[in-house]
């Protein structure tokens, strides 16, 4: 007689992008024989720039509802509609709730989840936050309620703990994943970028930025490095946000060797790391924000881009020995060291091929769908 499966249900709101159901997709898959997995993901969200309709994935395998939100323009005041509620009495045996458990969403999903089932947090929370009323009712609320967390970092957990409510409840750091069939080697794709945007090949190296123009990514740091670099090199910025006239400013006066891309799905975003010789994530520490994982990290090393990070926030814990780190504050070393980089192909050969090792150990969608999914099983088996 086969043995009964186990009903998990995960819910976010951005799972209204297909991209981030992926974790979802991807414990459908390695669990298939001990678990039922169901997505639970807006309608329809209102994103940074603009409404987002709930988007297919092809050939998914977790089993997905589309539910109502409201208020979704204030990420900490939204709420799920009545569909919601209705699925959390369809008999689950573990919530998993990709929200943070300090909004009003969080609470919500504490307050529905039944008796009967475990509920693990999934938290980004790197910063030690004195949350204002009611917010902070709401995330010990939602921690008294929770079987355990998930940390996406090493630097949450080391904040989280801090606080006794959550020191006390079981806890895994387990990162994000990469597609590492999408995202892998490529020099004929990479050469293909590089001649529509009108670099020639051969020519001297590209060093490549992927993320959000803003301040605390490192834009400006990485243009004034560039500018001190006698060793010929050419520059491609991938991305957008409110430093992209600035950016564009400082482009025009290096018009043959710098070129930037915005709006770039990220269906294309591995073309694009296949078009740099090294890509470049100085990421800049503030008062209310640190780095809490860094995607485009991932998304490097998979597609075998030797990198050189900033040691904000989580960056270490991600990069490993598998890239070159430097202080975010070092002007005079981030110079230094991409000046060598340049200059060196054999160094820059030997780090891709550390960081692509790196992606397919460690970061590999089937391995963190995995870790979950042990987690949770000795969760649901703690309770007998």
């Amino acid at each position: 007689m086969a043995k009964a499966r186990r009903r998990l249900l995960t819910v976010a709101h951005s799972y209204v992008v297909a991209l981030n159901r992926r974790l979802a997709h991807e414990m459908a898959l390695v669990g298939k024989d001990d678990w039922e997995v169901t997505a639970a993901a807006p309608r329809w969200f209102e994103g940074d720039f603009g409404p987002i309709l709930l988007e297919p994935m092809e050939g998914e395998r977790s089993r997905l509802i589309g539910v109502s939100a409201l208020g979704s323009k204030h990420i900490h005041l939204f709420a799920y509609g009545a569909e919601l509620s209705a699925l959390m009495k369809s008999g689950f045996d573990l919530v998993h709730a990709w929200e943070e458990p300090y909004i009003v969403a969080g609470g919500q999903i504490a307050h529905l989840c039944p008796e009967r089932a475990r509920l693990v947090f999934a938290t980004f929370q790197n910063l030690d936050k004195n949350h204002p009323i009611p917010f902070k009712w709401i995330e010990r609320y939602c921690l008294e309620r929770a079987a355990g967390f998930v940390a996406f970092g090493q630097t949450i957990t080391d904040t989280l703990t801090q606080k006794a409510i959550y020191r006390a409840r079981p806890h895994r750091v387990i990162p994000l994943g990469v597609d590492l069939e999408h995202f892998r080697p490529d020099c004929a794709r990479g050469a293909a970028v590089r001649l529509e945007l009108g670099f020639s090949d051969p020519g001297p190296p590209v060093v490549g930025f992927l993320g959000r123009f803003v301040e605390e990514k490192g834009v400006a740091l990485l243009m004034s490095a560039l500018e001190e670099i006698a060793t010929p090199w050419r520059a491609l910025f991938v991305g957008s946000g409110p430093l992209a006239p600035v950016l564009q400013k400082w482009a025009a006066r290096f018009s043959d060797r710098v070129r930037i891309a915005s709006a770039v799905p990220h269906a294309e975003v591995p073309r694009y790391l296949n078009a740099m010789d090294l890509l470049c994530a100085p990421s800049q520490t503030t008062p209310r924000w640190r780095e809490q994982l860094g995607r485009m990290l991932l998304e490097g090393f998979a597609s075998g881009v030797p990198i050189i990070a900033s040691d904000s926030g989580e960056i270490p814990n991600v990069m490993g020995d598998a890239g070159v780190i430097v202080g975010e504050k070092d002007h005079a070393a981030w110079r230094a060291q991409i000046e060598r980089m340049i200059g060196d192909s054999a160094a820059r050969v030997e780090w891709a091929k550390r960081g692509r090792a790196r992606a397919e150990d460690l970061f590999a969608w089937s391995t963190v769908a995995r870790r979950h999914l042990q987690f949770f099983q000795e969760l649901c088996d703690a309770r007998r």
